[in-house]
């Protein structure tokens, strides 16, 4: 059986449509496995007080790309922080570049792989709102043997203090020390002459002494009559 031309022209389109097919679907799943800046991300972390800019990358395709990042300043790069590479793999590759960003910072990522990418990361990084904390170191403790030297404020009142125990120590011993001189004042209190008649011997003395007073001054009498009764005789 002769095929005719009607039907090998339409042969021959549909195998051109069919390979076109294969061609653009090759040539899409080629651009899906490529690497692309699509691959890549950033962000800003902290690593305990440290900060860092992290570039992750998941090229399935496993090509290494070179990776840049710059601190922007009002549009501008200011700065460059650091240029490594990394190799991309699916589950993801990340590279780390130590900074001690500021917040609410912004910071520019360029890609470059070689014939596929030489681009920036869509989209800069920008930093939280609240810096990396700092850890605070704990003060010193002071070893137990040694004592804080008292302020002049403390030495003081301890100096006010002591100087009033001194004068009551010293009044406290002097009625010790005067003892001696009260004794005999003690002694003439008993002999009853520094008394006003309040007591009640001073009438029994004066009458004893005028007695005495009396019988005396009849001794003398009685001596000089019988004196003169001799010289008479």
């Amino acid at each position: 059986m002769s095929i005719s031309r009607r039907n090998a022209r339409r042969s021959v389109r549909i195998l051109g449509v069919a390979s076109a097919s294969t061609a653009l679907l090759l040539g899409l799943s080629s651009q899906a496995l490529a690497c692309n800046i699509r691959d890549f991300s950033a962000e800003a972390l902290c690593t305990g007080d440290k900060g860092q800019i992290v570039v992750t990358d998941i090229d399935a395709s496993q090509r290494t790309a070179t990776v840049t990042v710059f601190l922007e300043n009002h549009g501008a790069d200011e700065k460059q922080v650091g240029e490594k590479e990394v190799t991309g793999a699916r589950e993801g590759a990340k590279v780390a570049f130590d900074e001690d960003w500021k917040a609410n910072a912004t910071y520019r990522v360029h890609v470059k792989v070689p014939g596929l990418v030489d681009e920036d990361i869509k989209g800069n990084v920008t930093t939280p709102a609240t810096a990396c904390k700092k850890e605070e170191s704990p003060s010193p403790t002071p070893p137990a043997s040694e004592s804080p030297a008292p302020s002049a404020s403390a030495s003081a009142p301890a100096e006010e203090s002591a100087s009033p125990s001194a004068s009551e120590s010293s009044s406290a011993a002097a009625p010790v020390s005067e003892a001696p001189s009260n004794a005999p004042s003690a002694a003439i209190g008993d002999s009853n002459l520094a008394e006003t008649g309040a007591n009640s011997n001073t009438g029994l003395i004066a009458g004893v002494a005028g007695a005495l007073v009396v019988v005396g001054g009849g001794a003398v009498y009685f001596g000089m009559r019988r004196r003169g009764a001799k010289s008479g005789s």
